[in-house]
């Protein structure tokens, strides 16, 4: 017979390997069944909770120096720490590389098993759990020492400071008793042979490297139990700071140490290292990801910007320098700067595709829009021209190029996409008199700007607000683009373009300054046409719609008064505008059609302004 010893080593590498390779369902309720002159080997082969470890014993008999399942049928007696099924699938979720007991094929490993199964086994006494005492130090068949604890329950604690609970207690054979507990432990010998193998928690793993000190100093100071929740199921994805990075960060930011940091702040810097799922280097694509940072407007989480261009860089600051550093729940790359919490400026530097907004932006060292955009106090929308929009940007009408960023930014609010719906926002442009310009908003297919830029990528979330990346450049528009894109004006749009009219498109379109703008526009939706018995042509229709434009003047909302006669119409009818007392505005034409209401205001374009009616109005066709 081989040796006894040397049988009990291979066979706890053996019972190792069984329980990781084994997946069955863990019941800790089955009892085990006992016959009369059951020894331990027999006991287990009838429990079903410990299928596993019956197979762990003999997968490492397949090693010819391990005979683990004859020495534990023999006199004995033997105390065993039994894991069950469960705990042998949590080894083998730890163990990287490992899919299944069939990957411990070969003697080595075989051997490593039997090391971890005869860490379970006590020779030569049955040890009752009424025998344990507080703080006793048990020495195994494999050489090594468990220290007991019996204050909450009978505990084994391992050479990891890893905990095993007995869960069924003095299970009494013929050749020994066993103690079912609910996790494999693992002896000094076995981690060192597993190092790199044997996958820890990322909390764990960030205590085990000593250049990421400073980062676990930080997550124990941080709210939200950092330091639990990274050791929990996750999946996560780290990215972690080396202790040179938390170093530079600190001087950077005028932190003499790290509890200057304010700990709100310091815990949402933390979790923008966080991003849910395991992301290997192999997995990382250049695009934007959620990092678990909630310092978005309203709580949204923050966007991260991975660019695989050249490496692994987050947000244009921090590099991977290590990558794939696998942990139980999830996987760790080490980098070498602090990734703080990126405003819309940072984002639009660290994206190579926004390169000539930024440029834009910045032209002879103009600081109006990185000053505007890095404003922590009001939340912004904007809309980010791609490098490609730039590129066949012609600026037909030559209109300022800073007029024409404004209106790309809507300042006061952070609209998500789920958010935003067919309606007008003001943006930070301007017309002549100071009228903030409007922007249309159309969600009918994607997400359209005044019907020619089209969002390509949505909801880039920053601390003070959310960018979303559009194909076109947004020039200032004209009365006309507000009627072309918003599809209650279809009706108003086929009148103005009817065969036979003047060209209203070009007349309207005037520049601002030039003669007869800027316009003032009372634009009848389509429910208004849709109550015209008729819709007129020719000369008529021509009238008609002269006579809902004002030449010369940008009258908005706020220059109406009760009783108020306006300048005439291009027709040469004026409309008179009466306030009831709730504010509500209603026109009377010039045919004295009255109580025309005015259902939307003040839709601003560069070179006048729109206000919708709900009535089609008619000149007086007498004079």
């Amino acid at each position: 017979m081989k040796n006894l010893g040397k049988i009990l080593k291979s066979t706890a590498m053996v019972m190792l390997l069984v329980f990781a390779a084994s997946c069955s369902d863990d019941d800790n309720d089955d009892p085990v069944i006992i016959v009369e002159e059951d020894n331990i080997v027999e006991a287990a082969q009838k429990t079903s909770s410990l299928s596993s470890l019956v197979s762990a014993l003999t997968k490492a008999d397949e090693s010819a120096n391990n005979d683990l399942i004859t020495a534990l049928s023999s006199e004995g007696p033997f105390t065993v720490l039994a894991p069950t099924n469960d705990a042998f699938a949590s080894l083998l979720a730890r163990l990287d590389g490992f899919d299944s007991l069939d990957d411990f094929n070969n003697e080595q490993l075989q051997d490593l098993l039997a090391t971890i199964l005869k860490y379970h086994v006590v020779s030569g006494a049955a040890v009752s759990s009424g025998d344990l005492t507080e703080g006793q130090t048990i020495t195994t068949l494999q050489g090594e020492t468990l220290t007991v604890s019996i204050a909450n329950g009978v505990i084994f604690t391992d050479a990891a400071d890893e905990m095993a609970t007995v869960t069924t207690a003095d299970v009494e054979t013929e050749n020994g008793i066993v103690h079912i507990i609910d996790k494999v432990l693992i002896p000094q010998e076995a981690l060192d042979a597993l190092s790199g193998v044997l996958l820890t928690s990322i909390t764990d793993l960030a205590i085990s490297v000593p250049s990421l000190s400073i980062l676990v100093e930080a997550l124990v100071a941080a709210d939200g139990e950092l330091p639990t929740v990274l050791a929990g199921e996750g999946p996560f994805t780290v990215f972690a700071p080396t202790n040179d990075a938390f170093a530079a960060f600190l001087e950077a930011n005028d932190f003499a140490a790290l509890s200057d940091i304010p700990t709100d702040v310091l815990t949402q810097v933390l979790l923008n290292h966080v991003v849910s799922g395991t992301n290997l280097s192999t997995d990382l694509a250049t695009g934007y990801v959620s990092s678990l940072s909630t310092a978005g407007p309203d709580d949204a989480n923050l966007s991260m910007f991975i660019n695989i261009e050249d490496g692994v860089l987050i947000n244009g600051v921090s590099t991977v320098t290590a990558a794939d550093n696998k942990a139980i729940n999830g996987v760790v790359h080490i980098v070498d700067a602090v990734i703080g919490l990126p405003n819309i400026v940072d984002h639009a530097i660290a994206n190579p595709n926004l390169t000539s907004l930024v440029g834009a932006l910045t032209t002879d060292g103009n600081t109006i829009f990185t000053t505007l955009l890095s404003d922590s106090e009001t939340d912004f929308t904007v809309f980010a021209p791609l490098n490609s929009a730039f590129d066949n940007f012609t600026n037909p009408s030559d209109n300022d190029i800073n007029s024409i960023l404004a209106n790309h930014v809507i300042s006061g609010a952070a609209a998500n996409a789920a958010s935003l719906s067919n309606t007008y926002f003001n943006t930070a442009a301007t017309n002549v008199d100071g009228d903030n310009l409007s922007i249309y908003v159309n969600v009918d297919d994607g997400v359209t700007l005044n019907g020619t830029s089209t969002v390509a990528a949505a909801d880039i979330v920053a601390t003070n607000g959310i960018i979303h990346a559009v194909d076109m450049v947004i020039d200032l528009p004209s009365v006309v683009t507000f009627a072309t894109a918003d599809p209650n004006f279809s009706s108003l749009v086929g009148a103005l373009t009817a065969e036979g009219q003047p060209d209203f498109v070009s007349i309207l379109s005037t520049d601002t300054g030039t003669d007869p703008a800027p316009f003032t526009v009372f634009a009848p939706t389509n429910g208004a046409f849709a109550e015209l018995a008729a819709v007129p042509s020719g000369d008529v229709l021509t009238a008609v719609l002269n006579h809902h434009v004002i030449a010369g003047a940008n009258i908005v909302s706020g220059d109406l008064t009760n009783g108020l006669v306006s300048p005439a119409t291009l027709e040469g009818d004026t409309l008179t505008f009466t306030i009831d007392g709730d504010g509500n505005v209603t026109i009377t034409d010039g045919s004295g059609n009255s109580e025309i209401g005015i259902i939307a205001v003040d839709v601003q374009a560069n070179n006048g302004v729109i206000h919708a009616i709900d009535t089609v109005m008619i000149p007086d066709t007498t004079n």
